[in-house]
Order: C-alpha cells, then sequence, then structure tokens
C-alpha cells in the first residue's frame, strides 16, 4: 500500500462563504449592517404580534387562542422592553410600551380566572397594569 501525498486544498482555493449564493452567509453580513435600535424594535414587534394572536386577537381566536403561549411571550416582550429602554431612544420606546400595555390588558380580559393586580403577564417588569 502506498501512501501519496494528501490533497488539502490551499487557503487559497478554499472558497470564502461570502463568495457563493448561501443564504445564511447573507443573513451574516446583512445583519452586521442593522442597527441595534432596528433589531430590538423588530423582535419586540414579533412578540407582540405573536402574544396578539395568542390572546385571541387575531383571524380565528377559537382556534388560535393559548394564553399559556401569550403569558411566555408577553413576559418575554416586557422583560427585553424594559431592559432596551435606557439604550433606544423614547421615541422607540413608547410606542412599544404602548403596545405591550395593550397586551397585557388584552390578556386580563381574556382570561377565565384573571391574576392578581400585579401578576399578571410581564407586570414583575412593567408594574400592575390596570
Amino acid at each position: 500500500m502506498t501512501s501519496g501525498p494528501i490533497d488539502t486544498p490551499s487557503p487559497i482555493d478554499v472558497p470564502s462563504p461570502y463568495d457563493r449564493d448561501d443564504p445564511a452567509a447573507d443573513a451574516a453580513r446583512d445583519i452586521a449592517d442593522v442597527p441595534a435600535v432596528e433589531v430590538i424594535t423588530t423582535t419586540a414587534v414579533h412578540l407582540m404580534s405573536a402574544a396578539a394572536v395568542k390572546c385571541g386577537l387575531a383571524d380565528d381566536p377559537a382556534t388560535q387562542t393559548d394564553l399559556d403561549e401569550a403569558r411566555k411571550l408577553i413576559t418575554a416582550l416586557a422583560g427585553l422592553l424594559t431592559a432596551a429602554a435606557p439604550e433606544i431612544s423614547d421615541s422607540h420606546a413608547r410606542p412599544l410600551r404602548d403596545g405591550l400595555r395593550s397586551l397585557q390588558l388584552a390578556f386580563r380580559e381574556a382570561s377565565t380566572i384573571p391574576d392578581p393586580i400585579g401578576k399578571g403577564p410581564g407586570e414583575k417588569w412593567t408594574g400592575p397594569v390596570t
């Protein structure tokens, strides 16, 4: 058995992930260009949208309402907004906080047995919502 040299490409021959049509590489490159405030607000809007659906505020509340899932989403949104508010301008934070409050109230309304004031989803972070 003879062993010949292993044919390994030189670093010059190895294609860069940015040299080919790779969606993951494109996404990584694109995300590098996005300002942090935009990433935070986009994430918050996704959480808000999902929570609204789970609170029964969508097209088919009979099949889409899931208050356990809504609680998790609202709590995550409250934590994100509380932590991010000092980092993003008030012009970005205020409408997001208003949306969060609306979701907290919708959750309370959708609950057959509402949580005590101050114990609802996200109220650990936002304070009591009435």
